[in-house]
């Protein structure tokens, strides 16, 4: 499990380490994992030219600590100072290791060029964007097109939310140390941060509960619910299929092909106008109404179904109320329910707009699943799954192909099936979407290609049995 936590529980958990280390152990010991990344990233030190912007606190600190190290291993470092006052002993070792220190360039003259830039201008302690002179700089180095690996954070994201205002930086590689940050997850912030590599410093016992979360592979393995030999068809649970309709007749297969390739459910009943579809396609699956452990309704079935919604949720079991489904909800939904909107759906739900929902995904997703007491998955480049007692997690699986007609259909199939095999709202949410997008990693890469291609719906539900067979090994 990746866990991220907020700035103020890092500044607290860092005093509390601090405490039991000698005075300036933990910089050293980041800046010297810093430099490693570096190292990495760039395949050399001995001859590179980088810069390092710095900023006051610690995060200028480690910015210049690490520089001073690069210079030491034949790099020619320069550092631009952003603030008034920077780290003062970092500075000293920077200029003793022979690195160069420059006041920020006034407005038009250039940046010389390097081939690495270390940026510590802000790190967790910043509000969202970045001041002058920092945002000019950042902006000229953006049309360089520089590598630049971010300390701790990309300095100017909104730390705590995912959000972004204003300008700020954007990262190739982002080093961050204890702990993952909530930005660092949750998108739009999550985008400027590159490729995140977290460096252990011994933050762990001092952290606390997290305040958000992103499985892996270990944690959908230990989680997903196997059948062992003693299971029949019923124990394994019953899911029911209320999607489609004479106009969306393929949204009735595609949920209910979803949710028998995943497998984990023991039957799949279909009760909707793609009977015959699903029957001619899906021969496993129970055409009609019966008994069930769970419900997937909305993909598909068009307007005015608030009947039809409200009959299945009265019943009280797991229910994943999806797409046109989401048109039909009460004003608070009394029984298990998993709501799956995109959005511009959440957008509609929230009585706001599709940018803002884009814009502040965590606050979104949060705000719904208190509202509606449901958990509620926000599909996104990140999907963001927020539960009513305030749990969250995000899902970084998954490709950009995935953004195709049908794909969200096969989701609520995915989740369904889980709810009906036993789990509960948000574990069923999180696996769907790991394994969903994990389904789209699989398709979107011919066998012997890296390069991700084109994918449909259809080519989704195929590779949902690769997808969960991927973390059996």
């Amino acid at each position: 499990m990746r866990y991220a936590h907020t700035a103020d529980q890092v500044r607290s958990a860092e005093a509390a380490l601090m405490a039991t280390q000698p005075a300036g152990a933990l910089m050293q010991h980041a800046a010297a994992s810093l430099v490693a990344a570096c190292a990495d990233f760039m395949g050399r030190v001995y001859g590179t030219r980088i810069l390092v912007l710095a900023g006051s606190g610690n995060n200028g600190g480690d910015a210049l600590y690490a520089g001073a190290r690069l210079a030491r291993r034949g790099a020619r470092v320069t550092a631009i100072l952003l603030a008034d006052s920077v780290h003062p002993e970092a500075l000293r070792s920077l200029r003793h290791a022979g690195g160069w220190v420059l006041d920020p360039p006034s407005d038009g003259e250039a940046i010389e060029e390097v081939d690495l830039v270390i940026e510590g201008i802000v790190g967790i302690g910043g509000q969202p964007g970045l001041r002058e002179p920092a945002a000019r700089i950042v902006k000229q180095l953006d049309s360089l097109d520089v590598p630049m690996v971010a300390v701790d954070v990309p300095s100017g994201i909104g730390v705590d939310t995912g959000e972004i205002s204003g300008p700020h930086v954007k990262a190739d590689l982002t080093v961050t140390f204890g702990t993952h940050k909530v930005g660092l997850l949750v998108e739009p912030a999550a985008s400027s941060a590159g490729s995140v590599e977290l460096i252990d410093i011994g933050l762990t016992p001092y952290v606390g509960s997290s305040a958000v979360e992103a499985l892996e592979p270990a944690d959908v393995r230990r989680m997903l619910p196997w059948p062992d030999r003693s299971a029949h068809k019923y124990s394994r649970g019953v899911v029911a299929i209320a999607a489609g309709s004479p106009q969306y007749t393929g949204a009735g297969l595609l949920v209910t092909s979803a949710a028998v390739a995943t497998g984990f459910a023991g039957m799949v009943r279909y009760d909707g106008a793609s009977a015959d579809l699903v029957r001619s396609a899906l021969p496993e699956v129970v055409i009609g109404t019966g008994r069930v452990q769970a419900w997937v309704v909305g993909s598909g079935v068009g307007d005015g179904q608030g009947e039809l919604v409200g009959r299945i949720l009265a019943a009280g079991l797991p229910t994943v109320v999806d797409a046109d489904g989401l048109l039909s909800l009460p004003a608070r939904c009394a029984g298990p329910t998993v709501l799956t909107p995109h959005a511009g759906e959440l957008a509609r739900m929230l009585g706001t707009q599709r940018e803002e929902v884009e814009a502040r995904m965590l606050w979104a997703a949060t705000s719904a699943a208190r509202r509606w007491q449901s958990v509620v998955v926000l599909k996104g480049p990140r999907t963001v799954i927020a539960s009513p007692d305030g749990r969250v997690r995000v899902n970084s699986t998954g490709v950009a192909w995935l953004a195709t007609a049908g794909a969200g259909d096969v989701l609520a199939g995915v989740i369904g099936t889980l709810l009906a095999a036993g789990l509960d709202c948000f574990d069923s949410a999180s696996l769907g979407a790991w394994l969903h997008g994990t389904a789209a990693e699989l398709a979107s890469r011919a066998v012997g290609c890296d390069a991700s291609g084109p994918i449909n719906a259809s080519s989704l539900v195929s590779s949902l049995p690769a997808a969960v067979r991927s973390v059996c090994r």
